[in-house]
């Protein structure tokens, strides 16, 4: 699959239209939802941005495309216009970066994982796309915290999991968590293995994350199954662990059983995890098993 392919497949899965017709109403509200002490979320196509807002700053966590990243420039203003702008990426995929040049041209300083600038540049290169990307200007290797008004805002690398440049951004005070692409909320996820993907180290982060945080802890998500939604609990990123666990887990069975790759990756759902939703052939359980395979079977 090319990289436009890529973009739009998971581009649909925010405004969810596109692929759940039942849900064109939502398009009529608000694409800002306000959670709690200043910390709210905006979707409208792409992976769903987090924002926090103060008298003397304004937080986002991820830029969707173009033309969502300007109506939220110019929506988020309802909500507060602190001087002091900034934007965090929690990958580099474009459905998460694809707005940054209307963030930067906008005044926000963009902040991500080390390993951001360069996935970034790569996949723009690879799509003759480089003219529209903005990058981050600061970078980290572990961990990056300020403070903003009253919130403490911390971006945590656990290590490589969905790609290898994944952060958790930390809204400490409002004990909101923004996970990006580490949670695709009961829907088969994209596994990127050219972005340095690792089930395993997935397995790892989602478990040390949900220890991290207690009952209250209010995560939102990349994307997410339309029946359950962008955001939820520590819960929510045991069953992700619990579901890569079990892929890894079939799939070493398969192996050990003499099984070829393509019979393993002919299981199009598991009975563990119904609720899993397919909303295409990029982002199915097929597809999850053959990565499971790549990643078993390396030398």
């Amino acid at each position: 699959m090319n990289r436009l392919d890529f973009l739009k497949n998971l581009g649909m899965l925010s405004a969810g239209a596109t692929i759940f017709p039942k849900y064109l109403s939502t398009l009529a509200k608000s694409p800002f939802t306000e959670l709690r002490n200043g910390v709210g979320m905006f979707s409208l196509q792409g992976g769903t941005i987090g924002w926090y807002t103060t008298d003397g700053a304004i937080v986002v966590v991820d830029s969707q495309f173009p033309d969502p990243a300007r109506a939220f420039v110019d929506g988020i203003s309802a909500f507060g216009n602190g001087p002091h702008k900034v934007l965090f990426n929690s990958h580099h995929h474009g459905d998460h970066t694809g707005g940054n040049l209307v963030f930067e041209q906008d005044g926000y300083s963009i902040i991500a994982h080390a390993n951001v600038p360069d996935l970034q540049r790569t996949a723009a290169q690879n799509s003759d796309n480089e003219e529209n990307q903005a990058y981050a200007s600061t970078t980290f290797a572990d961990q990056f915290s300020f403070d903003a008004g009253d919130e403490t805002i911390t971006a945590k690398h656990y290590g490589p999991a969905h790609t290898k440049g994944d952060s958790v951004i930390w809204f400490e005070n409002a004990n909101i968590a923004h996970m990006g692409d580490l949670v695709f909320n009961r829907i088969y996820p994209f596994i990127d293995r050219n972005g340095g993907a690792i089930i395993s180290g997935w397995i790892n982060l989602l478990e040390t994350v949900a220890g991290e945080a207690d009952s209250e802890t209010l995560f939102i998500f990349g994307h997410g199954n339309p029946e359950f939604g962008v955001t939820g609990s520590r819960e929510s990123l045991l069953h992700k662990r619990d579901f890569l666990s079990h892929l890894l887990e079939y799939t070493r069975e398969g192996i050990a059983a003499g099984k070829s790759r393509e019979e393993i990756t002919a299981r199009t759902s598991f009975d563990e995890f119904p609720d899993h939703l397919s909303p295409s052939d990029f982002l199915s359980l097929p597809r999850n098993l053959d990565v499971a395979w790549l990643e078993l079977t390396e030398s």
